[in-house]
C-alpha cells in the first residue's frame, strides 16, 4: 500500500500528498521538505474556489491567509468585526456573501488583478501601521524616525 504524507501545515485536515515531498533525516529527527509550497497552496486555493457548497471555517481561514489578510483586516474590508471573522472560522458559520466575496478575491489575486492586489496591499499596510510604534530620536540636533513593529496583545481567558 502506498503511503501518503498528511500535509497539515496549511491548516486544513484533508490534504494528503502522494508526491512532491522529500523525507529527510536530521540531527533532530525525521523531517519532510515539501517542493514548491507556493504552487501547492495555489492549487489548494483553486480547488477551494471551485468547491461546491460553502467553505468550512478552516477553508475560509486558508483563503484569507492566501490574501495575506488578518481577521481584523478582512473584517474591516467586509464591514464586520475581527470577532465576527474569528467566529466564522471557529464555528463554520461563514455567511454566504462573505464566502463568495473571498472566493472571488482570491481568484482575482491568483489571476493577477492588479487593482484588487493594490487594494489588499493598502489594507495590509494600514493594519501594519496601526500596530507599529514610532520612535523619534534626536542626535546632535537631528531628528530621526524609526518604526518598530508593535506586538499584538492577546488576552487569554
Amino acid at each position: 500500500m502506498r503511503k501518503y504524507f498528511h500535509y497539515t501545515v496549511c491548516g486544513l485536515d484533508n490534504v494528503w500528498l502522494a508526491n512532491g515531498y522529500t523525507l529527510k533525516t536530521t540531527r533532530h529527527g525525521n523531517a519532510v521538505a515539501v517542493n514548491d509550497v507556493d504552487g501547492l497552496h495555489q492549487l489548494i486555493a483553486n480547488t477551494l474556489i471551485d468547491k461546491p457548497g460553502r467553505l468550512t471555517g478552516k477553508e475560509f481561514r486558508f483563503l484569507r491567509t492566501q490574501l495575506g489578510l488578518s481577521q481584523e483586516a478582512l473584517g474591516a474590508m467586509l464591514g464586520f468585526s475581527e470577532n465576527a471573522v474569528s467566529l466564522w472560522e471557529r464555528k463554520d458559520t461563514v455567511p454566504a456573501a462573505c464566502d463568495q466575496w473571498l472566493r472571488i478575491s482570491v481568484l482575482a489575486k491568483l489571476e493577477g488583478n492588479t487593482k484588487l492586489v493594490d487594494a489588499i496591499t493598502r489594507t495590509q499596510t494600514v493594519h501594519k501601521l496601526i500596530y507599529s510604534k514610532y520612535v523619534v530620536k534626536e542626535v546632535n540636533g537631528k531628528r530621526t524616525l524609526s518604526v518598530v513593529k508593535q506586538p499584538r496583545i492577546v488576552a487569554v481567558a
